[in-house]
């Protein structure tokens, strides 16, 4: 039996602001984590995404957050993307609506001097992407020095985009005294190195091991032929707009999700929407927004979107193709089945992705249900530059095929010559022969 709001350590204007927003009990990654964090000591919580994590941390740290008028913060967030920035500032300002706090978000991407204007204005609380807050504290438009409490939300993703050498550098600006509170969905060799350098002996909460899935999500699987045909079966699936009324589909790179993008406008126009790191801040923002308000019901994304963002009342997600790393499977299909409701969700695989496909079943040790594609669905054999090039063929932009298997020849015996670059002191040498020296000039006279 989870604990309710109301039987917790919080203050009234804290439980006004949940009972405002309709949350009512723990979920067990917060059950677990409240008192350790009120503790004031180091903490590392594991814990799948879709579990509440951010409400876990926002929490403790409100309650303990009194007023003042120093302008520099003392609570440091930071999240890897830009739309997790504006989540979780959206989440902070939801909760201290009856609480005097300032609240400033900063990401990478937008004009710096505006962020520092907001600086200079005085704030209790930064969430920020690593980059810029780096950014900020190396200009001194950012003082780390009053920081009290940090956490570091979805720090695999950070290190897997590259935000390593940012976040050593924050550790070695920030004070020695002090919380630090990391929350993951997953425990890696450089997590640990975070761990074990900038931590205090923290105290480990794991609600979930990476690769669980969740009770609540239904799992099904497509085998396909190849590109084309996926997506007239994706196009067929999403015809129900009663089943398929908010619906998430997850590609593996920015190309595809253009190229699916395009494919079906052609056939849902104004209800589908695309987003991914190419995409402008605005562009991203909007679509997410459309896409969480109802005004579009499919999202075409990339892993940009897998992880923390919280998308209300998502009905499916559609793996459009088997991610390379398992866990990026947990992370997608983790962003339906939220807050206790039931999700389904669909893998499409060709036969270059079973290998993929078979290593996301070791890792939740169980076997996803194969559907056999329905007979609407027209097997397409048209295929990609990418799968020509897969079967060892190449097209150019004349569509002339190109067998890549006599693309290479022998040289011609002119061409396996080796350029010598002493050749002619050589030649000069044998044709001349080695001179005498002075010293054997003068040795030959005194002997005459």
């Amino acid at each position: 039996m989870m604990t309710s709001f109301n039987e917790i350590n919080l203050n009234k204007q804290l439980k006004n602001s949940l009972q405002e927003l309709g949350f009512k009990s723990q979920t067990p990654i917060q059950e677990k984590t409240f008192s350790k964090i009120l503790s004031g000591k180091d903490l590392v919580g594991i814990a799948q995404t879709g579990t509440g994590k951010t409400i876990a941390y926002c929490l403790p740290l409100l309650q303990e957050l009194s007023y003042t008028k120093q302008n520099n913060p003392r609570i440091l967030i930071l999240v890897p993307t830009r739309e997790l920035v504006a989540q979780v500032v959206e989440t902070l300002e939801q909760l201290t609506s009856y609480i005097a706090c300032r609240i400033i978000g900063v990401w990478g991407g937008t004009n710096i001097n505006t962020q520092k204007n907001r600086m200079q204005e005085g704030a209790d609380i930064v969430v920020a992407t690593p980059g810029r807050l780096y950014d900020l504290a190396l200009c001194r438009s950012l003082q780390l020095k009053g920081i009290k409490k940090i956490v570091i939300d979805e720090v695999d993703v950070m290190l897997d985009l590259g935000f390593r050498y940012q976040l050593i550098n924050i550790f070695e600006l920030l004070p020695y005294k002090k919380q630090s509170i990391m929350f993951s969905a997953t425990m890696t060799e450089d997590v640990e190195y975070i761990i074990n350098n900038f931590y205090n002996k923290p105290e480990k909460v794991q609600i979930a091991l990476s690769g669980t899935p969740l009770n609540n999500i239904s799992q099904t699987k497509y085998s396909v032929p190849n590109y084309y045909t996926k997506v007239n079966l994706l196009s067929l699936i999403l015809k129900d707009s009663n089943e398929m009324r908010k619906v998430l589909v997850f590609v593996s790179s920015k190309r595809i999700a253009d190229r699916l993008y395009e494919a079906m406008s052609e056939l849902y126009s104004s209800e589908v929407a695309v987003i991914h790191s190419n995409k402008s801040q605005n562009y991203r923002f909007r679509s997410i927004n459309e896409y969480d308000n109802g005004k579009v019901r499919v999202l075409i994304a990339t892993d940009i979107i897998a992880r923390g963002l919280d998308l209300n009342k998502i009905s499916h997600v559609i793996n459009f193709d088997a991610p390379i790393y398992p866990e990026n499977y947990m992370h997608r299909i983790g962003r339906t089945g939220r807050a206790e409701e039931g999700g389904k969700t669909i893998l499409f695989y060709t036969e270059k992705e079973e290998k993929n496909t078979a290593r996301i079943e070791d890792l939740m040790q169980m076997k996803i249900t194969k559907l056999d594609i329905p007979l609407d669905v027209e097997i397409s054999q048209q295929l990609t530059a990418e799968e020509h090039r897969q079967n060892g063929k190449n097209y150019n932009r004349n569509s002339k095929e190109v067998d890549l298997n006599t693309a290479f020849h022998e040289k011609k015996a002119k061409n396996l010559k080796v350029n010598d670059r002493d050749k002619w002191r050589k030649e000069r040498r044998k044709k001349y022969k080695k001179p005498k020296s002075r010293g054997d000039k003068g040795v030959n006279l005194r002997k005459k």
